[in-house]
């Protein structure tokens, strides 16, 4: 039976062709060599994308609907896609180092952000390391601590090695635009090397973030149910809206919805992201 990680990788697409013109780059921020994409103009978002992907194969028709009504910054994050390795570990707090530093590098006083799976991580920390710098965040299919996954997700994380993507568009994404194309192997390692060691994010951290959060999440994508619902009530959720004040943050649950296909309801994601940027923060 294939794993949730294996379905991913068969199912994302492969590089799209007739995509928009886009301003492209590479940015020196902490020593990595960081590739980016502007499409748009607008009010800046950033889009951070999941484990093991790269811009095409987590964001194919995003950026042209997001991108119609704003600045959208697609970036490839250490050792993914363009992007290359450097000898630190790959996780969610170095991979927010770099996102602030890249905002600096654009001069982008403060932006927007859009993250799924690992990428939500990265968003999450950016926001309570740097909260400055972001106004409101986006966390498609990403959770706190390990344990917020379901039991099958953590099994299939622990045995997973590069094999398991052997011809998929992620293999082939990487070989196709990575400075090291042959490092595949020792790429999937480094990733789930650095993810096993932990960085889990404190309930109080998050709790006291000032950038209103945007949780959405599958029926069935892998992040246990209670684990969703206790990163909304952080947030402010978990209310009765007709009694008390709506919170900032927002919540949304699709049925029928995996971590995987969870990407591919673009049009009905898009819409509820683009609501939930453009609306006034409430005061309360």
């Amino acid at each position: 039976m294939k794993t949730w990680v294996v379905l991913l990788a068969m199912l994302l697409p492969a590089a799209a062709a007739g995509q928009q013109k886009s301003t492209t780059g590479y940015a020196r921020v902490n020593g990595l060599k960081m590739y980016y994409e502007v499409h748009g103009s607008g009010d800046p978002v950033v889009l951070l994308h999941g484990a093991f992907m790269t811009i095409t194969n987590n964001w194919t028709g995003w950026i042209d609907e997001l991108s119609k009504t704003r600045k959208v910054i697609a970036v490839e994050m250490q050792g993914h896609g363009r992007t290359a390795d450097i000898p630190r570990d790959i996780t969610p707090e170095n991979l927010a180092e770099d996102v602030a530093s890249l905002l600096d590098h654009l001069k982008i006083s403060q932006a927007d952000l859009i993250g799924y799976s690992m990428g939500g991580a990265v968003a999450m920390q950016c926001a309570i390391r740097h909260p400055g710098k972001v106004r409101k965040a986006v966390l498609i299919s990403s959770f706190l601590r390990r344990e917020g996954v379901v039991k099958e997700g953590r099994e299939a994380l622990a045995t997973l090695t590069a094999d398991a993507f052997k011809g998929s568009p992620i293999e082939t994404e990487y070989k196709k635009l990575n400075p090291a194309p042959d490092d595949f192997p020792r790429f999937v390692h480094r990733v789930l090397a650095s993810g096993s060691k932990g960085h889990d994010i404190g309930a109080d951290q998050l709790k006291a973030s000032n950038a209103p959060m945007f949780f959405i999440h599958g029926d069935s994508d892998g992040v246990r149910l209670e684990h969703v619902a206790e990163m909304f009530r952080m947030k402010g959720g978990d209310i009765h809206g007709d009694i008390k004040p709506l919170s900032p943050s927002r919540l949304a649950i699709l049925p029928a919805t995996t971590h995987v296909t969870l990407m591919q309801r673009m049009a009905v994601i898009v819409p509820m992201v683009n609501d939930f940027l453009d609306a006034k923060q409430p005061k309360l």
